[in-house]
């Protein structure tokens, strides 16, 4: 296997890269993921039957009664059809076929939920639909039913309901899709389970990614990762016999902005001697969300040739216990120079983050955004759909909650409250990774990870959970796309053509 811009010296594991739902039959393609097909949105065609679907507000019901025939007046009455936000009421012609859809709004209009009209993905029989009735937004709707069509299907019989949505001609297709393919990369990649995707998995799916789009990739790997200098991955990850590494994917044009992403590459998270109970290992496969939810983004930027020198790090590694694991008390040093005491292996996110943050700082990038399933304490905070980030820049804040809003992304800043620095005082290191006190843990595990950024113009970092517990319209259960929307939609306004 032939890495592109590999280093000299630089090693990698000689096995088949990762085959996973992104990848299509035995060919080599852009990793972009078969459970999302594209082409249930179509552009308006004349000579295509579709079923109207009539969009009903609460308010708006009546209205429609008014003008609707005796026979469906009657059916609507029937069946007790109150256009309650998600409601759906099929109607029939003279011949009984399926002639159309009432779609309930609710009382806001279906502006409670962005992405309510998704539901057509995964309520309505096979067929080819179009909007009609109340005006929605046709691009958002065109999002939520690809979204919401989304399936991980890598091991079991792949299923497709066969539903069409025939949206606008004013709809920027191309665009709903690159989105949509983003987040289904992001998806498939944590649905995975760990003894399919591991460090070496999730580090071919990256090369893959980046390299379809022209661009080039280094790996640094196992005892390697001392010799660069990056001493803290290599800790994390030694006692798993999957050796950890350190992916450095570089596209675009040199001369263009430099924007840095990082990914927590966690594979699989044990807790290290700190053993996590079951409950809370069950989802551990979860724990590379940083680094998926980075390449689904990346894959979005690259997609649109946006005008920027992109830099993608994702340090892969697993969690594991054996005899040279990594152990409460130890003293690692990081790339940075700073001695770090560990207070517990089960934090070990931010200790390989910390180590590709410093790497990606050097070159003095002109944005540097970090993501990764980082504490429990942010879901305490603000639950499983509202990730908290964190950055000392007030206008690159106010971008990022700009376009969250616009792209109904939701993410919450919170600050970065330095005197919380001192609850990592070390008595023989010059910091100790968590703190001692119960309190503010994710801003704390922030505040960390700010110790190892100088000189990025703009830094933010994003603690997602990457999961979606319970689904809901746009959101099937199961890995999640966080944050990467309403990045991409930042990024587009920053450095858009």
């Amino acid at each position: 296997m032939r890495l592109a811009g590999l280093a000299a010296g630089t090693t990698t594991d000689a096995r088949p890269r990762l085959r996973t739902a992104f990848f299509a039959s035995n060919q080599r393609v852009a990793p972009v993921s078969d459970s999302l097909a594209p082409d249930i949105l179509l552009a308006p065609d004349a000579s295509v039957a579709s079923v109207p679907v009539t969009c009903v507000s609460t308010d708006g019901l009546e209205r429609y009664l008014g003008d609707a025939s005796p026979s469906v007046a009657g059916w609507v009455a029937a069946n007790g059809f109150k256009a309650e936000a998600g409601s759906m009421l099929r109607l029939a012609g003279e011949d009984g076929a399926l002639a159309g859809v009432l779609f309930g709004l609710g009382k806001g209009h279906g502006e409670e939920d962005p992405f309510l009209l998704g539901k057509l993905a995964t309520d309505l029989p096979a067929g080819t639909y179009r909007l009609e009735g109340e005006a929605v937004d046709a691009g958002r709707a065109a999002l939520g039913f690809l979204l919401s069509a989304y399936r991980f299907d890598r091991y079991r019989k792949r299923t497709d309901k066969g539903v069409r949505l025939v949206t606008p001609g004013y709809v920027d297709r191309d665009e709903v899709v690159r989105i949509a393919k983003g987040v289904a990369l992001a998806r498939d990649l944590i649905n995975i389970p760990a003894n399919d995707l591991g460090p070496v998995e999730l580090a071919d799916a990256a090369i893959d990614t980046v390299v379809a789009y022209g661009g080039t990739d280094r790996v640094i790997v196992g005892e390697d990762l001392l010799a660069e200098n990056l001493p803290m991955v290599h800790a994390v990850g030694k006692a798993s016999s999957r050796h950890p590494r350190l992916v450095d994917l570089a596209w675009g044009n040199p001369d263009h902005p430099k924007v840095t992403l990082v990914g927590k590459g966690v594979c699989f998270d044990s807790g290290g001697l700190d053993i996590k109970p079951g409950s809370a290992m069950a989802l551990m496969k979860k724990d590379m969300g940083g680094a998926a939810n980075v390449l689904g983004l990346a894959t979005m930027i690259m997609d649109a040739e946006l005008p920027v020198r992109l830099r993608v790090l994702i340090p892969a590694v697993e969690n594991s216990i054996s005899g040279n694991a990594f152990r409460p008390g130890d003293v690692l040093p990081s790339r940075k120079g700073l001695n770090v005491e560990i207070g517990n292996t089960d934090a070990e996110g931010r200790l390989i983050l910390a180590d590709a943050l410093a790497l990606g700082d050097e070159e003095h990038p002109d944005l540097m955004l970090d993501l990764a399933t980082l504490t429990g304490a942010a879901r305490v905070a603000l639950g499983p759909d509202l990730p908290p980030f964190y950055t000392d820049d007030d206008a690159l804040a106010g971008a990022i909650e700009k376009a969250s809003v616009a792209v109904a992304d939701p993410l919450w800043r919170m600050p970065l409250w330095k005197p919380y620095l001192k609850m990592m005082d070390s008595k023989i290191a010059d910091i100790n990774h968590i703190t001692s006190a119960p309190f503010a843990g994710s801003v704390t595990a922030a505040l960390f990870l700010s110790r190892f950024v100088e000189h990025a113009r703009s830094w933010a970092h994003f603690d997602i959970y990457g999961w979606t517990p319970t689904a809901k319209p746009g959101k099937p259960e199961g890995g999640e796309g966080q944050a990467i929307r309403a990045l991409y939609a930042m990024l587009k306004e920053r450095y858009g053509k």
